[in-house]
């Protein structure tokens, strides 16, 4: 890739998500995005989007039925970034709780994602974010607010992480009590809230992760 081309995005179509403005979402931040469920451009992708939304069981078995999940593992494997987005960040834990069922994720982080404690759900609306100081994602959006749609999340985090390998950048929200609202761990990071929603708080966000990719500047 020359330094004028805008990196390659894959946005993984596997039935489930608001995959056209989150195509529409990368475009102006400045990706090449493209709707796919080819595997061989997944694979060789600069970045891949997996966006999400409804239940967490109902993502998980259009993923494996796809073998989307297969195809996010062989990335991580190669150290190759990925981004979910709302559910495509819950699956990425060890197990999902909703109303009684237990259902398997895919186990990338151990915990699992359970009912927002909140007198009111779903969470819907606008709400501000707490990021870590390392953060990539939200540099110069730090005090940005972002746009959140969901009853469920990942309510603690209990990775061990061991040098020589990056702690991980924690980013958190509250209502009713604290919720993840994004992860950034290695080549894996994740959104709770939907930046394609956010306006240009979520444009720059993407942006973002968009130049940490590194396809714009070989």
């Amino acid at each position: 890739m020359t330094s004028n081309e805008a990196p390659l995005v894959a946005v993984l179509d596997y039935g489930s998500g608001n995959v056209h403005s989150a195509v529409k979402a990368l475009i102006a931040a400045g990706a090449d995005a493209r709707l796919t469920s080819d595997r061989g451009l997944i694979m060789d992708a600069d970045g891949l989007v997996v966006p999400g939304v409804g239940a967490f069981r109902a993502v998980m078995d259009a993923l494996k039925a796809s073998r989307g999940d297969e195809l996010i593992d062989r990335r991580l494997a190669g150290g190759r970034p990925v981004l979910g987005i709302c559910v495509g960040m819950q699956v990425l834990f060890e197990h999902g709780v909703e109303r009684g069922h237990d259902t398997e994720g895919m186990g990338e982080w151990p915990g699992a994602v359970t009912e927002l404690d909140a007198p009111v759900l779903p969470h819907i609306g606008w709400n501000t974010v707490t990021p870590d100081a390392g953060s990539r994602l939200f540099r110069g959006i730090e005090d940005e607010r972002f746009y959140f749609v969901h009853s469920y999340g990942a309510r603690t985090w209990s990775l061990d992480v061991m040098p020589p390998f990056p702690t991980p950048a924690l980013t958190w929200c509250d209502y009713g009590g604290p919720f993840l609202a994004a992860v950034e761990n290695g080549p894996l990071s994740a959104t709770q809230f939907h930046p394609e929603k956010s306006g240009e708080a979520g444009i720059r966000l993407l942006s973002n992760w968009i130049e940490g990719l590194g396809g714009a500047t070989l």
